[in-house]
């Protein structure tokens, strides 16, 4: 740890024992129990909301957070001698939740429901809304077409332009077919309803940010936390692990019934969750990654992920036919 960021620490009513380094962040032991320094990457007037967000946790009985700790001066971020911004969050001796583990995953979609049940805001709160899904997807589809546009234009085309064009057709299939399904669901109401009711989302729930105690789960990182519709969180949790298990379709269907369990998905929500599994989301991150990318050296890596959201694409389509009844 450098010199300024453990005179950051001095603003703090905690007595440091140690402190080591962990992904972007120190951990710091201390007589007070395990805390995490962090550079702020929230801004200042969205911290009080993050702080009363811990605090509603809370006092609906659910303290294993990693809340705000508030300066000796009541402030919540801190400002280090070189003009760093940092937070220091409460943390928990514990590890990740385990990906390969489908116990732990169910646990996690359970923490998750739990979570949904008391996440709400008023609206005075300082909280961001999340944009209507028909607009974002709109701009999607646009930078897709713009990208193809451009690799239609170049006049020496590598690997991946080669791969992309050849692919291109078959993948907005899906993004046009996303559209489509969510202009003729209920999503208007259940996005209205959502955002008038205060139904706030985690904004980054995976796997990462659940920590396995002896004490049980705990979840971290709400820095993102927002105004959506709340299976949003389901979904997102959902890809990314299926992402790592091939779009196994008895895992998912498992994970889905774990929530319900707890919190059950109505009929709106889960027209919602097929049309983001219906949406090539990793087809258009790549796209996008490669547009602001040095065209003149392509990695033959992003080639690999290219041809990754392909196959996935592919693995999806089952788990659409017999989850979501959808076939395209």
């Amino acid at each position: 740890m450098q010199e300024y960021e453990l005179k950051v620490l001095e603003q703090y009513d905690v007595n440091v024992k140690g402190t080591r380094k962990t992904r972007g962040a120190f951990f710091c032991d201390t007589e007070q129990g395990l805390f995490l320094l962090k550079e702020a990457g929230i801004s200042e007037k969205r911290v009080p909301a993050l702080y009363r967000l811990g605090e509603i946790l809370k006092e609906a009985g659910y303290a294993e957070m990693d809340q705000i700790l508030p300066n000796a001066e009541g402030n919540y971020i801190s400002v280090s001698e070189d003009g760093g911004r940092y937070i220091l969050k409460h943390w928990y001796y514990g590890r990740e939740c385990d990906f390969r583990r489908s116990r732990e995953l169910s646990q996690a979609v359970k923490n998750l429901a739990r979570l949904h049940l008391i996440m709400a805001a008023p609206a005075e709160e300082y909280v961001f809304q999340e944009s209507h899904l028909k607009d974002m997807y709109d701009s999607h589809n646009r930078e897709l077409r713009k990208v193809r546009k451009f690799v239609r234009s170049r006049t020496v085309k590598g690997d991946f332009e080669l791969q992309f064009l050849k692919e291109y057709e078959s993948l907005y299939e899906w993004a046009d077919a996303a559209v489509s399904e969510l202009e003729a669901s209920s999503y208007n109401e259940l996005y209205s309803d959502s955002i008038k009711s205060g139904f706030l989302v985690h904004g980054e729930y995976n796997y990462h940010n659940v920590l396995m105690t002896t004490e049980g789960i705990a979840t971290t990182n709400f820095e993102k936390f927002r105004r959506n519709v709340q299976v949003e969180d389901l979904y997102y949790f959902l890809r990314k692990t299926m992402e790592k298990h091939g779009w196994n379709m008895h895992l998912c269907d498992c994970m889905l019934n774990a929530y319900s369990a707890i919190r059950p998905i109505s009929d709106k929500e889960m027209e919602y969750l097929k049309v983001r599994f219906i949406y090539p989301e990793k087809f258009w991150k790549i796209t996008g990654s490669y547009y602001r990318s040095n065209k003149a050296w392509i990695a033959v890596k992003n080639v690999e992920k290219f041809q990754t959201a392909v196959t996935q694409t592919e693995e999806k389509r089952q788990l659409l036919k017999e989850i979501f009844s959808f076939q395209l």
